[in-house]
């Protein structure tokens, strides 16, 4: 691999690294692009060559992620949740949660089964795809 090849996925990992760390705050292209100091532009065209998803549905994706677990392992509202994973609203949350896991936040509440399986395994098996 190049040295530029390894600064770039170094600047993507940064940006990356950011959006897992602060998955509830809200973020955006220009914000992101400024952490791995590229243009907004060639920063979101460089992401989603790298990870295979924009910017955008990776947030969405680790939010949906957590919402998962707090659905499983709290007895916290969907409304609450939705606000604790940095949704702006409820609409957007069920829909985007549908998309991306396949049901609705309620029915997957219902349905999700606690296991004695290791939490590693467990949210391997059940990570949503991109």
């Amino acid at each position: 691999m190049s040295r530029a090849a390894e600064e770039s996925n170094r600047r993507m990992l940064r940006a990356r690294d950011a959006m897992d760390r602060a998955y509830a705050q809200p973020m955006d292209v220009p914000s992101l692009a400024r952490i791995a100091h590229v243009s907004e532009a060639h920063f979101t065209r460089t992401f989603r060559a790298t990870f295979g998803e924009t910017p955008h549905r990776y947030l969405q994706r680790r939010r949906v992620e957590r919402a998962m677990s707090l659905l499983r392992d709290t007895d916290l509202s969907v409304t609450d949740i939705c606000y604790r994973v940095g949704f702006g609203s409820p609409g957007t949350f069920s829909r985007t949660f549908r998309d991306i896991v396949g049901r609705s936040p309620r029915t997957y509440r219902r349905e999700a089964v606690v296991t004695g399986v290791p939490t590693c395994f467990a949210m391997a098996w059940m990570r949503p795809s991109a």
